[in-house]
This record gives C-alpha cells, sequence and structure tokens, in this order.
C-alpha cells in the first residue's frame, strides 16, 4: 500500500459516497503524482486528499514557506490552471522552528499507544472519525513506515483538530 492510495480527511467520507469517486480520485491522485511526491518530500502534513466532485481536495500544513512554495511550484508545473484541483496549502509560524527538529510538529498533543490501538480507534477518539488517521500519520511519518503497524508504547503526536 501506497501513503497516498486512500481518500482522507473532512469530506472523505462524503467523497466515498459519490459515484465514480474512487475512480476520479484515482485519475487525479495519478496526474499529480509529482505534487503529492513533492508534498511528501517536502514534509508536509497532509490534513485531507479526497475529491469533491470532479477535483482532487489537498490541504495540508508546511513547514516553512519554502516548502509551500515548492509544492506550489510543482502544481504549476502540472496544470498552470489547476482547474481540477483544490490545494490549500499553509504554514504554521511556529513549525518553521521545528523543522530542524526530527518529527517536531508544534501544537500536537503526545499519545501513548495501548494494546489494541490502531491509527482508525485513536482517529476516532481524537477527531470523531475513524477517517482522520491518516492524518496521524503523516503527523508521524519520521516513526511509521505503514499506517497499519504501530507498537504498544510507542509515543505518537495527534496533531490538533483544526476543524471541530
Amino acid at each position: 500500500m501506497g501513503i497516498f492510495d486512500k481518500m482522507f480527511g473532512r469530506g472523505a467520507d462524503n467523497a466515498h459516497k459519490q459515484p465514480g469517486a474512487e475512480q476520479k480520485f484515482n485519475q487525479l491522485k495519478q496526474k499529480y503524482q509529482t505534487v503529492l511526491n513533492s508534498i511528501e518530500q517536502q514534509h508536509v502534513q497532509l490534513q485531507n486528499l479526497h475529491v469533491e466532485g470532479d477535483k482532487l481536495v489537498i490541504r495540508g500544513v508546511a513547514p516553512s514557506d519554502q516548502a509551500k512554495n515548492a509544492v506550489w511550484d510543482q502544481i504549476k508545473l502540472v496544470d498552470p490552471s489547476a482547474s481540477d484541483l483544490i490545494a490549500d496549502i499553509t504554514v504554521q509560524p511556529q513549525q518553521a522552528a521545528a523543522v530542524g527538529s526530527p518529527g517536531g510538529r508544534p501544537g500536537g498533543q503526545a499519545y501513548t499507544v495501548k494494546s489494541g490501538d490502531t491509527l482508525s480507534k485513536i482517529s476516532q477518539q481524537f477527531y470523531g472519525s475513524a477517517n482522520e488517521y491518516m492524518r496521524i500519520f503523516y503527523a508521524n511519518r519520521d516513526k511509521l513506515s505503514d499506517p497499519d503497524k504501530i507498537q504498544v508504547g510507542q509515543q505518537l503526536v495527534i496533531p490538533p483538530d483544526e476543524n471541530p
């Protein structure tokens, strides 16, 4: 499983209900694959990745203006009009100071994995939706290589719920 294989974030539940949403998601994901690669390389913390109508929705928090601009430069290379994309990439000022620290994600809450936990269960607990689990995964990419492989005792950062 690739890390961008599934839709997640606010709106993903509704997206799954749209006819042909999965096919449209895969088409747009393929078109914007270099943008998704740039997001990963720039350590942008993704909060949403899904389709809304005929558009790919990407929402995330970049660690710096430079990282945000690199993502936007890649978007412009793929499609200057970005007519089938909704991209909301923000920069949190306090994150700029944490760029050099491994896994430094200010504003998050620490959580210790317990027996029986999954990222979906933790997501349900903190966000009220199991489908938000990829937000937790992206916030902890320095510790996790697969969203299905967490270990008891592991310390995770839970990003704040910015859309209560």
